[in-house]
């Protein structure tokens, strides 16, 4: 029988993790376009920052964060290719639907669709790469799949722009949408599971698979340092391209060639060089693993004050494309630690629980906090308010840095190896 060429390629793991970062890369720009629309959505619905930061952060991440864990064990005992296809389908869907939105509540629960779909995308997308690609190439693999989050924010924030300033904010949300939904089947056609153990094997309880993870201290300590950070990065992409119009008075367009070029720039390499650092010095050390964020994470909290302070754009822009960078430089490998805290059938569910407490805290907190901050400063610094209410989240990253620095002592005892999963 002639072998179907669609079926090969769909085996082929590099092709599986273009497909997988291209996905990453809708995901966040449905993410960002709302940041870089904040202010013409603000002027339209009539919102206060306290009202927009909620569905920046909490609308989207309470059902994000709480159908991450059965849609990852759904994945665990089925297909994990299926579900994240499925995925994509339903928030592209609801983002076209952002853009039909004419009030607080209703633009409040069409992002809540959005978190729904997209919490299928993330942990099955790592476990899938996992199942792939070696340990010795697994960081690197991992690290250019979370590209798509430097590429998204990116991309999000130049297309929003443009789309927005040529017919409105409106149709930046329809386009993003549908172009979602037209690449879904695609997806379905060229991204396969690779061939695992029967489905009686695969399927390990929840309760069993959550248990194993939450033994260990390094779970805690690796999922707490990430959500603090996340909580101060969310909220930064988030509200900096309003920081930029209130206290620089940046056109739209201008903010976003400002931003998307410090997204791009910055959080590329910072994502690679957590990859391959990972891979380089984590085989020989474990420890690498955790202590490479926690550096990073210490110069990032620093840099970002100065940055968002500066007086000067031609100043802020460096200052922010530093910690743009640090920031997220423990994608890489924090993602793969956490693949190698328990056996290969439990690794989408150990991510979702983690992706759980990130996400809650990170995407709940961090969006909604700037913009309750911001309102709570107005009396006191006026158009100023949203800045100072930036830099005040930034000490989460040193709280980051310090959880992480404790779970570099527990890791090489918590770690799982393939030949023991």
């Amino acid at each position: 029988m002639q072998n179907n060429p669609a079926s090969a390629t769909a085996r082929n793991p590099n092709v599986i993790l273009a497909f997988l970062l291209v996905a990453y890369i809708f995901n966040f720009l449905d993410r960002q376009i709302l940041g870089i629309l904040a202010g013409p959505i603000i002027a339209d619905l009539k919102l206060t920052d306290a009202e927009f930061g909620a569905i920046g952060g909490l609308a989207f991440a309470l059902l994000y964060s709480v159908f991450g864990v059965p849609l990852s064990l759904l994945a665990d005992r089925t297909s994990r290719s299926r579900v994240i296809v499925g995925s994509l389908a339903v928030w592209s869907g609801f983002t076209a639907l952002c853009g039909t939105a004419t009030s607080f509540g209703q633009l409040f629960l069409y992002r809540l669709g959005v978190g729904v779909g997209e919490a299928g995308g993330v942990a099955p997308a790592y476990a899938l790469i996992a199942d792939y690609f070696p340990p010795e190439r697994r960081a690197r693999a991992l690290a250019i799949f979370s590209l798509g989050i430097p590429l998204g924010l990116a991309g999000g924030t130049l297309i929003g722009a443009y789309l927005a300033a040529w017919v409105d904010w409106r149709a930046a949300f329809l386009v993003m949408g549908v172009a979602g939904l037209v690449l879904a089947p695609v997806m379905l056609l060229f991204v396969r599971d690779r061939p695992r153990a029967s489905a009686g094997a695969e399927a390990v309880p929840l309760s069993r698979a959550f248990s194993i993870v939450a033994r260990k201290p390094t779970f805690w300590l690796m999922a707490f340092a990430a959500s603090f950070s996340s909580l101060a990065g969310y909220g930064l992409a988030l509200w900096t391209p309003t920081v930029l119009e209130r206290s620089f008075g940046f056109s739209l367009i201008e903010r976003g060639q400002f931003l998307a070029s410090i997204f791009l720039i910055g959080g590329t390499a910072g994502v690679f060089a957590g990859g391959w650092l990972a891979d380089r010095l984590g085989q020989a050390d474990r420890r690498w693993y955790a202590r490479l964020p926690a550096i990073a994470w210490l110069i990032t909290a620093p840099m970002f004050v100065f940055g968002l302070l500066a007086t000067d754009p031609w100043i802020a822009w460096p200052l922010l494309l530093i910690p743009n960078a640090l920031n997220i430089l423990w994608l890489g490998p924090v993602t793969t630690a956490v693949q190698h805290l328990v056996p290969q059938p439990m690794r989408s569910t150990a991510s979702a629980s983690f992706l759980l407490i990130n996400n809650l805290i990170g995407l709940g907190v961090g969006p909604t906090l700037i913009g309750a901050l911001s309102t709570a400063f107005k009396g006191r610094f006026g158009d100023e308010a949203l800045r100072y209410a930036a830099v005040s989240v930034v000490g989460f990253y040193l709280l980051a840095a310090l959880l992480m620095l404790l779970a570099v002592r527990r890791l090489r005892h918590d770690w799982v190896e393939d030949e023991q999963a």
